[in-house]
């Protein structure tokens, strides 16, 4: 018998969506957000994240109308649990009564008995194995192959949610301006004369050494005629400042306790960013800012931008391939068609 999917049936004039990590992981969820709003207009969407994502729901308004901080579970490491503020936490969300509880979180292994906490009248979500049809609660089989957006997006359309988009964004604000302008980093750069270079990670073991990421800015900046300027947090300051030790093209420090906002404003009139696998790399592709990403760990199938013609990901565990990313930096900036050299991998990987 033909069913109708959730969302149709339920037309929920509430959501409440889990999805607990950082930055990049964050991004790659805005085109099932923007499809759920699309196809459930009115509802009131909550979303239930780690604290510092307060401000990816006040950048994503038009999708997420309300943050709920989560106090974290002894079976998800990306934070301490907060043991004082679970109680209160699943209490308060039980009272609301949800009309559907979404779990965006992943497979569901530990994620799907969290959501269930939630109290919502309805839930849907991934699962291991076998798919878990009720009246009340739908649970897919989790993709284990497909880039990280498209695996989310495969949920929202499930559901009853056609796709808007695959794209990522990433909106700024007058107060990202503002506070790009206040921090006079920017004093002496020309949009569109300099290129980027992130040399951090939220994990260290995942960049690219500073001798590389120095070798590549000189031989961009002589070539090109361009600035460097390096980017990161005030905690990165060590990693950026390795690297223009480094460099015979005096680079511009541009490491700085300034917020993700502001650092996106220095990005988006940048002609280049090259990085790490990291949450910059998503936000390069949401301002459709070319990039060379160099992966060294991460499952480069799910986590690299889909534009590979805009975005060229280089898999270089070994920290061997400087000539390659240089190749492909330069075809950027020169605007010419990506090459097909298959030196180590497949194409559309390099």
């Amino acid at each position: 018998m033909y069913r109708r999917p959730l969302l149709q049936r339920l037309d929920p004039p509430s959501v409440i969506v889990f999805r607990a990590l950082h930055l990049g992981d964050m991004l790659c969820t805005v085109p099932a957000l923007r499809a759920l709003r699309a196809a459930v207009p009115r509802a009131h969407i909550a979303l239930v994240g780690l604290p510092w994502a307060q401000q990816f729901a006040d950048r994503f308004s038009a999708y997420v109308d309300e943050f709920i901080a989560f106090p974290g579970h002894p079976l998800l490491p990306e934070q301490p649990v907060r043991h004082a503020a679970l109680a209160r936490f699943y209490n308060s969300l039980c009272t609301r009564q949800f009309a559907l509880a979404l779990q965006l979180h992943g497979s569901g292994d530990v994620s799907n008995d969290i959501v269930s906490g939630f109290g919502a009248q309805a839930m849907a979500g991934f699962c291991r194995g076998a798919p878990v049809v009720r009246d009340r609660t739908v649970l897919f089989p989790y993709p284990e192959i497909g880039a990280e957006p498209e695996r989310l997006l495969s949920l929202m359309e499930q559901l009853g949610a056609p796709s808007t988009g695959v794209h990522l964004e990433f909106p700024l604000s007058r107060d990202d301006e503002d506070e790009w302008r206040a921090s006079g980093l920017g004093a002496s750069l020309t949009p569109g004369a300099y290129l980027c270079i992130h040399p951090g990670a939220r994990k260290r073991d995942k960049c690219w050494p500073a001798a590389l990421f120095a070798k590549v800015g000189d031989r961009l900046a002589a070539e090109f005629g361009l600035k460097v300027v390096l980017t990161g947090s005030a905690e990165e300051a060590d990693l950026t400042a390795d690297v223009a030790s480094r460099m015979h093209h005096p680079p511009v420090d541009a490491a700085a306790p300034i917020s993700i906002g502001a650092m996106a404003v220095l990005m988006r009139d940048a002609r280049l960013l090259l990085c790490n696998d990291t949450g910059v790399s998503h936000i390069a592709a949401g301002l459709r800012l070319k990039s060379i990403v160099v992966f060294s760990k991460a499952d480069i199938a799910r986590w690299a931008p889909l534009d590979r013609h805009t975005h060229r990901c280089i898999w270089d565990p070994g920290a061997e391939r400087a000539q390659v990313v240089l190749q492909h930096a330069r075809a950027l900036l020169a605007g010419t068609a990506p090459s097909r050299q298959r030196s180590v991998g497949m194409w559309p990987y390099w």
